[in-house]
């Protein structure tokens, strides 16, 4: 068994990974902090849409254009300008004394959320030992995870204080700012430094990173895959995505991110307010505390993922997460018929809901709890007059508790799998010569899906009820779960350039050795140097690849 890596490969990521935290953070307090704008600037429902949306417009940009720069800088570059650009974005949200200024600040961090998203995966993938590739890719996701976590406390800590949202911004600053100080002692990946013929200092991080007991030929093997790599693969423009040998892995990428998002996970989030409603919870102190409950068990399946996925590999917890969120979401579906019934909601008189769930989500009615009826908000005819719906029969105490707990089901198993897998896989699959490129395409479809399904879930669910929404969202997994079967291959325990080829067999000789047992020569020593390497485990994967044949 591998020894545990250095301390030097946890300080590591540990700075890299402040990028992900600082993503999940700028991506988490615009929550807590509209609430309160929107009340001090008197904001329409299109100027919150805006400000929401001005991150993921930016982090579309930012995805996108990263790779490019990742090649042609490095990795650690591009980790300090998005440190920078973190830090402006945060001041220009702090001192904006207008609507449009606010949007400007939004835009500006999304640039660096984009960037973070796409480099922090791929730069852990390309420092990390092998062994533990899986664990240490996916603290990114986990520190996501805690970024989101710490902004929903954070906002419920300052909602009643003046200029309380402005501090929600400030504070991201500070862990940009952590970051800027820990990048002097930051490694370049070295695969980048032996794209730059700096053959000796690649040779110097690799020691560092497997520790002072790891043999030479270790370190010989790692170098010469790596000159291989860049050998056979000489490819650097956007257009040579498109060769077969690309293709097939950015498909895989690209579409395990689309299904990210697809899945309708923050989506869910959003509306997570609205199920406490329903519940008899009204103000803003404990819709934020719902939110935190929410994150948290997040960032715990996360931390589960963590654990396991070196081990059960991520194909495995894809499979899981699937099947697992394709469940959650239908009992959520059901969950709404008793709590709203399949009513639309697009009524002209707020007396045709006959649930006060149904007249909870229409921002135009409030519900007589005294009268049993729904009326417009305002109507002078009842004192009592409210948002929330009170479970007060046993149908609607169930709806209510099955919409929770499947919330919570439906929120663990996309921690466990869908939550995390595609981004470590997305830093596995590519070969070195278009790993930045391919990795900015896909992290801009998880954006771009990200923005579609934003701005069209209300929508849904006033055509097509909030139950067949989620049902779509449910069905939309089930192809998501056909093609994970058929396309996505196990990577776990194999060297970068021994993934790729994955994509060069046939994926159903894959399948049959995928369930055959490892076997390791007794004289393996604790970094897989024997027969029964993982290195050459690939043979027996890529059967029926003229390549591997010829090893």
């Amino acid at each position: 068994m591998a020894q545990a890596p250095p301390r030097f490969v946890f300080f590591v990521v540990f700075c890299i990974t402040i990028g992900g935290l600082l993503f999940g953070y700028d991506t988490g307090v615009i929550s807590g902090a509209l609430v309160v704008i929107k009340d001090e600037w008197n904001l329409t429902s299109t100027q919150q849409e805006f400000i929401v949306g001005g991150t993921t417009l930016g982090a579309i940009v930012g995805g996108l254009f990263s790779g490019y720069f990742a090649d042609r800088w490095g990795r650690r570059i591009i980790t300090f300008l998005s440190s920078l650009v973190f830090i402006l974005g945060a001041l220009i949200m702090t001192f904006s004394n207008h609507y449009s200024v606010l949007i400007g600040g939004r835009v500006v961090v999304g640039l660096a959320v984009g960037a973070a998203s796409m480099v922090v995966p791929i730069y852990i993938g390309e420092l990390a030992p092998k062994e533990f590739r899986g664990r240490l890719v996916t603290l990114n996701v986990l520190a996501i995870t805690g970024g989101q976590l710490i902004a929903y406390l954070l906002a419920w800590a300052l909602t009643d204080v003046h200029n309380g949202w402005r501090w929600m911004f400030a504070i991201s600053a500070f862990p940009a700012a952590i970051q800027l100080c820990c990048l002097p002692w930051l490694p370049e990946s070295p695969r980048v430094l032996i794209q730059r013929n700096q053959e000796d200092k690649a040779r110097g991080i690799l020691h560092r990173i497997y520790g002072s007991k790891v043999p030479e030929s270790i370190v010989d093997d790692e170098l010469e895959s790596m000159r291989q790599s860049m050998r056979t693969e000489s490819a650097s423009r956007y257009v040579d995505l498109i060769r077969p040998i690309n293709l097939k892995p950015l498909i895989v990428a690209c579409v395990l991110q689309l299904m990210q998002q697809f899945s309708g996970f923050n989506t869910a989030m959003y509306y997570s307010a609205t199920i406490l409603k329903m519940a008899g919870f009204a103000s803003t102190k404990s819709a934020t505390q719902f939110s935190i409950a929410i994150a948290a068990t997040n960032m715990v399946m996360t931390i589960v993922a963590i654990t396991i996925i070196d081990r059960f590999g991520r194909r495995k917890l894809l499979l899981i997460s699937f099947v697992g969120m394709i469940v959650g979401l239908v009992l959520l579906g059901i969950a709404f018929i008793f709590i709203v019934g399949l009513v639309k909601i697009t009524k002209d008189e707020c007396g045709e809901y006959i649930k006060c769930g149904a007249c909870a989500l229409d921002d135009k009615c409030s519900w007589s709890p005294g009268a049993l009826v729904c009326t417009f908000k305002g109507d002078a005819r009842f004192t009592d007059l409210t948002d929330a719906c009170e479970s007060v029969t046993t149908r609607d105490r169930a709806g209510t508790w099955l919409a929770l707990a499947s919330l919570i089901f439906y929120v663990a198993l996309y921690a466990v799998g869908l939550g995390n897998v595609p981004w470590l896989v997305q830093s596995e699959i590519f070969a070195q010569g278009i790993r930045s490129k391919a990795g900015s395409l896909a992290t801009a479809t998880n954006w771009v899906s990200n923005f579609i399904i934003s701005v069209t879930f209300l929508t849904m669910t006033l055509h097509i009820t909030a139950s067949g929404t989620f049902w779509l969202y449910a069905g939309i997994l089930f192809l998501g779960l056909v093609f994970v079967v058929f396309m996505v291959p196990e990577t776990k325990g194999l060297k970068l350039e021994d993934v790729q080829k994955l994509f060069m067999g046939d994926q159903r000789a894959y399948r049959r050795t995928d369930a055959a047992p490892k076997s390791r020569d007794s004289g393996d020593d604790e970094y897989g140097s024997g027969s029964g390497s993982d290195g050459d485990s690939v043979k027996s994967v890529v059967i029926g690849s003229s390549s591997a044949q010829q090893r």
